[in-house]
């Protein structure tokens, strides 16, 4: 039988060690490299291609495509529509979920229905409650028009005007997703350590102080992972847009960068074009990401 010290060959660790993780991890990695990190790096390839989605063959033009995307007048729009929706959703969400998850953090009556209640349209899909707001939108008898015209109002053409549209369609997918938000802060204020609350009581810190001074701080890691998981949701929002408006009204209206994809790939047939603001959604992305994690990282290290 070998020594202890002789079956230690590789960083200090035995072999068998490193057998097990590969017979456990690796399908995992198997599955993403197959299935997620192939089709990312086909997709760079492919936006530096004209290819028609019908054609069997595409011609390289290297970076035709972005220079395309970075001078067509529908670019500017479509980006400021983008993080437009996105700061809206992801602030929203943050302020409406946790506002909610404390004020039903109480014990109240009825509190167990009311937060199935907040939670329910997060596991509804998005296309059925786009149809559904359709009806609450509608300007000639939808609640929202209901609602305007007993306090003298006149509702806004919410299919009509760009402006309003985007707004439909981010309430659209606040009421949608709030329920995200609610539970995962309602489950973080558990957790608060409630002797930091009692002692911010004692000395007859105010309200606004002890939410600010002791509850935040608390709920900082919670609010840096649903930053993160609410903006990467928020930029895939296609289902919701392609029932309510289909991007428009007014060609653009409420077309984002990811519905942009879709446009062009599958409607305008430029499967390159489609590649090229897929690629460059990707790289905006990891960017944030990165910096929201350096952020973090900061924050720790204080």
């Amino acid at each position: 039988m070998l020594p202890t010290a002789g079956r230690r060959r590789f960083f200090g660790r035995p072999w068998s060690d490193y057998a097990l993780f590969l017979i456990l991890l690796g399908p995992n990695l198997a599955l993403l490299a197959v299935f997620t990190y192939r089709p990312l790096v086909e997709n760079v390839q492919f936006s530096f291609y004209d290819w028609n989605l019908s054609s069997p063959t595409a011609t390289f033009i290297g970076f035709g495509n972005y220079r395309e995307w970075l001078s067509r007048d529908d670019t500017w729009v479509v980006v400021s529509n983008t993080v437009i929706f996105t700061i809206a959703a992801v602030v929203g969400s943050l302020v409406l979920g946790l506002i909610l998850a404390m004020l039903l953090d109480r014990k109240l009556r009825g509190r167990n229905f009311v937060r199935s209640a907040v939670f329910a349209p997060f596991v509804i899909s998005g296309a059925a409650i786009g149809i559904a707001f359709q009806f609450v939108f509608d300007p000639n008898f939808g609640l929202v028009q209901d609602l305007l015209q007993r306090v003298g109002l006149t509702s806004p053409d919410f299919y009509q005007d760009p402006d309003w549209a985007l707004l439909m369609i981010t309430v659209t997918y606040l009421w949608k997703n709030l329920g995200y938000t609610f539970v995962i802060y309602l489950a973080a204020l558990q957790g608060v350590r409630k002797e930091l609350m009692e002692a911010a009581e004692i000395d007859r810190a105010g309200k606004w102080t002890t939410f600010r001074k002791v509850l935040l701080p608390q709920l900082r890691p919670t609010t840096f992972f649903l930053s993160i998981t609410v903006l990467l949701n928020s930029l895939q929002v296609f289902d919701i847009i392609n029932v309510m408006t289909r991007g428009g009204p007014l060609g653009y209206g409420t077309t984002t960068m990811v519905y942009q994809v879709y446009e062009e790939t599958f409607r305008n047939f430029r499967a390159g074009y489609g590649a090229t603001v897929a690629t460059i959604l990707f790289v905006v992305l990891l960017i944030v990401t990165l910096v929201q994690v350096r952020m973090m990282d900061r924050d720790d290290a204080r």
